[in-house]
């Protein structure tokens, strides 16, 4: 190539503007983790089962421990409690929090799924997209789920 200008698409963003995406990828990653487990929490109590340690190290295909050291820090958080002996629970704040991950990852998945993506490669990818996903491109994910066919 030439040592003419960089096409637009290929230019580097502002400098504040490019520390930005990357912050908001940190603060995504960091805030992911919690919201798999409140969100499978919820899952797991609203079908009827209990939301224990074993079931939810294996959902997530870890271990025990590593699911105790986050109910710890879900607890400090206020985002679960437990009980001697049972399961553990969501408190009000956990539950809005699996809530918003649930209709984001909705809305992801359906979004891949109107384009084509197969049932299990949808919710597989949602799983991950749905907690990087800004509430504008949401918004323009619905409004593309929304025109008709």
């Amino acid at each position: 190539m030439g040592g003419g200008a960089v096409p637009a698409e290929t230019a580097l963003p502002d400098a504040e503007l490019h520390a930005e995406g990357f912050r908001k990828t940190r603060e995504a990653q960091r805030g992911a983790l919690a919201e798999d487990y409140v969100e499978l929490i919820a899952d797991l109590i609203e079908s009827g089962q209990e939301a224990r340690q074993v079931d939810i190290a294996a959902r997530l295909g870890v271990a025990q421990p590593t699911v105790a050291r986050m109910l710890d820090r879900l607890a400090a958080d206020g985002l679960v409690y437990r009980k001697p002996y049972r399961s553990v629970f969501l408190t009000d704040a956990g539950r809005r929090i699996a809530e918003e991950s649930r209709v984001r990852h909705q809305t992801v998945e359906a979004f891949l799924r109107s384009l084509g993506v197969s049932p299990d490669t949808a919710r597989i990818d949602a799983e991950g997209i749905e907690h990087h996903v800004s509430a504008e491109t949401l918004d323009a994910f619905r409004r593309a789920l929304a025109r008709p066919r």
